[in-house]
């Protein structure tokens, strides 16, 4: 059901907790199944992501893509960050069942919610970047 990469990060999850002062944050929600994601960044002055953290309320597939997306945009630039996918996130974790898609869905989300508000606070556009629909306040 769940490949070894997906059990890994659910029982090890990298990146989790918050950063106290985040260049940006972002949290996403799906109402249908409950998930919750917050992702933290902390952006240096060059554009490039020198931490990452998540939390997030939800079943081991949420977390397991909470954790892979983190390692995914750590020490990547902003632009290398937004071209994170769904599909991507689901790639690297060697697969989700159908009915979990929706996690990696909300993985992503969660990146382009924290990156939008990076921009926002730092008056910056980030080239196709777009505002996020589904964020919770």
């Amino acid at each position: 059901m769940y490949s070894e990469k997906v059990l890994d990060h659910f029982q090890h999850p990298r990146n989790m907790g918050e950063l106290e002062h985040a260049s940006g944050v972002g949290t996403v929600g799906n109402a249908k199944c409950g998930d919750i994601m917050r992702i933290f960044l902390d952006v240096d002055d060059d554009g490039i992501i020198r931490d990452v953290k998540f939390k997030t309320f939800g079943c081991g597939a949420a977390v397991a893509t909470s954790s892979m997306a983190t390692e995914m945009i750590k020490g990547k630039t902003v632009q290398e960050a937004l071209q994170v996918t769904n599909k991507a996130v689901m790639e690297a974790l060697d697969g989700l069942p159908a009915v979990k898609v929706h996690c990696s869905v909300l993985a992503e989300e969660a990146i382009q919610a924290a990156l939008w508000d990076y921009a926002e606070k730092h008056n910056i556009k980030i080239e196709g970047l777009k505002k996020p629909e589904n964020t919770e306040e």
